[in-house]
């Protein structure tokens, strides 16, 4: 029995079993490898099955009847033959199978209630965005709008024929994701809240998947896989919206922390006369830098918590502050500006503490970007180590208010990728593998 090995060498887990006086676990070795395969083809796509097996180093016969089994789950498919140039018969070619399988990542946030669904190649296929108001909802009308959103675009998904291989849902607060149990998001006003359980009591295909995570963090993982700073390994996100979070990737890795708290930058202290925060604090970051504050700088008349038609949805919102300095209106620039050295203040002290390439902006912040990032820049340069700020840039996020959901996807997509057999079978393989199973009957084959 073979196993491949990261340096692309072969072990004998079969011999190493016995000698050790316990059978190796053959499910255990087939997932792995079904995942090397399936994360090959991902990646490297098209590719014939010779190519796999020389990559990964597995033999033809274990790649064959391992892409049987991915085809029957409806995660690789065959396409056109393919042309290496060289004399005989071109070999088909095998690509990730993105129109069967798709994952849900949805986020509750203070206005509104976002999902995006993509299929596994991280093409996005639903997204939609509802104004909301969770924070004076409660997470029990919260949720069960959460709910509705996400029957909606399980039914959208099989319209299209598209089995959902799980669903991450994006909180703006502590979560305890071994539970996918809200501890505290103060901007919500939750404390406690099991969203997991939540969602498993409202039978929304029980048999699916459900994980909670921070939105700041599932930001950060967007950013780094499909955004402004893909594939740059140590970099900051920043939220804007009413609360401000942040996600940190270092050494291209989430930095989680011992509890999976790390990131609540916005209930940094940076003013200690200043207002008073809703978590409870005084002079949080967030009270300088959050939406809220922008929005009662900019257009006082429209502030949170005043009249009874609040705009929710915080790209109306942004709009109607566009409008108006469209219009010539002073205050929205002077509004930005103000924002923008506050949030180099914060700034600095992540800089000095993470030493990032990139801290990238977003939401409301990625759209005022031009005046923002000036002064955020100029008193990041006051204030931060001069060393590290040279060589740290801020960028504005292209991903919107969605950059949370799509993160939530994503974290979906890597789980499918890390194991396939999470992924029902949907038809019978053409080799080796009864229907159900996860292994394999080929002589040659783990």
């Amino acid at each position: 029995m073979e196993r491949s090995r990261a340096d692309g060498h072969r072990t004998d887990s079969m011999s190493r079993g016995r000698s050790a006086g316990v059978p190796a676990d053959q499910a255990t070795v087939r997932r792995s490898n079904l995942a090397l395969v399936l994360r090959h083809v991902s990646t490297y796509g098209p590719c014939s099955r010779s190519a796999v097996a020389v990559a990964t180093g597995l033999n033809k016969t274990t790649v064959t009847s391992l892409v049987s089994e991915l085809q029957a789950r409806g995660l690789v498919k065959e396409t056109g033959p393919q042309h290496a140039g060289s004399v005989g018969r071109p070999s088909v070619a095998l690509v990730l199978d993105g129109s069967r399988v798709g994952a849900l990542g949805v986020e509750v946030n203070v206005d509104y209630i976002a999902a995006i669904a993509s299929d596994l190649a991280g093409r996005v296929l639903i997204d939609r965005r509802i104004g909301f108001d969770a924070m004076g909802s409660g997470p029990e009308r919260s949720l069960d709008e959460l709910v509705r959103v996400i029957e909606k675009t399980i039914a959208d998904l099989d319209r299209l024929g598209i089995a959902l291989a799980g669903i991450t849902v994006a909180i703006p607060g502590l979560i305890d994701t071994t539970t996918g149990t809200v501890v505290v998001a103060p901007n919500l006003g939750w404390h406690g809240v099991a969203v997991a359980e939540r969602l498993s009591q409202a039978d929304i295909r029980g048999d699916i998947p459900v994980t909670v995570n921070n939105d700041a963090n599932l930001a950060a993982l967007a950013e780094y896989t499909s955004g402004v700073a893909a594939g740059i390994s140590d970099l900051v996100y920043l939220t804007g919206e009413v609360g401000v979070g942040g996600g940190v990737i270092a050494g291209g890795r989430l930095l989680g922390g011992a509890d999976g708290f790390a990131g609540e930058v916005g209930h940094v202290m940076v003013d200690p006369s200043g207002e008073r925060c809703r978590c409870g604090r005084t002079g949080c970051w967030e009270t300088k830098v959050g939406l809220a504050a922008l929005v009662r700088m900019a257009t006082p008349d429209r502030a949170y918590g005043m009249g009874p038609q609040v705009v929710r949805d915080p790209e109306e919102r942004l709009a109607e502050i566009e409008q108006r300095r469209a219009e010539g209106d002073p205050r929205v620039d002077a509004a930005a500006e103000e924002v923008g050295r506050w949030l180099g203040t914060g700034a600095a002290m992540l800089v000095n503490l993470f030493n990032p390439r990139v801290i990238v902006l977003g939401g409301y912040f990625a759209r005022l970007a031009d005046r923002i990032i000036p002064a955020a820049r100029q008193e990041l340069a006051r204030l931060g180590m001069s060393e590290a700020v040279e060589r740290c840039r801020f960028a504005a996020s292209d991903l919107g208010f969605g950059a949370a959901s799509r993160g939530a996807a994503g974290v979906v997509v890597e789980r499918a990728l890390s194991d396939p057999t999470s992924i029902a079978i949907r038809t019978s393989p053409a080799i080796g593998v009864i229907e159900g199973t996860p292994m394999a009957r080929l002589p040659h084959s783990p």
